[in-house]
């Protein structure tokens, strides 16, 4: 792709939100390159220029889609606030990709599966060194004794991974003031269920 067409980071954007609303609406299977073309309205051969095949697509939908996790996780850990606020800050970052990019973290969670091996790598890479991040806030609030010295951290992981990625199932993007005070009551009992007594 020729760098100093400055329209080419565009137009991939472009085909990358209609991949997303493709593969989030007709699953990976029931999608066709055909289909985010006609979203586009444009020919077949032009998703090709971008992208070699579907499965690299959806590869690239999916490494979006968990980056925005990752990404903000990793910013919130390497911040000066206690542990508590940190489980708290990235309740609500997990929150404002599903608000601000349903399609792609839909496609994250429910169709990374159809990714073979070398595809799925740095996909999988990146889910894990979220839950990481998350398992060493956990442990550093259980370290500084703001939670219950018997936490077990990949437990509260998973519950917190569980319980915001539910919120997915009924959602419907309605403000982000809503998805804000969904954030806010989760980390409520989140942070309330891990504290000492």
């Amino acid at each position: 792709m020729p760098l100093t067409d400055k329209s080419q980071p565009k137009r991939q954007k472009e085909i990358m939100d209609a991949a997303a609303f493709v593969f989030a609406h007709k699953g990976f299977h029931g999608a066709s390159t055909k289909d985010i073309a006609d979203r586009l309205g444009i020919k077949q051969a032009g998703i090709y220029y971008y992208f070699k095949s579907k499965e690299v697509a959806l590869s690239e939908v999916c490494r979006v889609g968990v980056e925005e996790f990752h990404d903000r996780a990793r910013d919130i850990a390497a911040s000066d606030i206690s542990a508590a606020a940190k489980i708290t800050a990235t309740i609500a970052a997990h929150m404002t990709p599903i608000h601000e990019m349903p399609d792609y973290v839909e496609v994250f969670h429910n169709e990374r599966r159809y990714l073979s091996g070398d595809a799925r790598k740095p996909v999988t890479a990146l889910a894990l060194q979220y839950e990481k991040t998350l398992e060493d806030m956990f442990r550093e609030g259980v370290a500084d004794k703001t939670f219950r010295a018997d936490l077990d951290c990949r437990l509260a992981t998973l519950a917190l991974l569980g319980l915001c990625n539910s919120v997915l199932q009924w959602y419907r993007g309605e403000n982000i003031s809503q998805i804000n005070e969904i954030a806010r009551k989760y980390a409520e009992i989140v942070v309330g269920g891990v504290r000492q007594p």
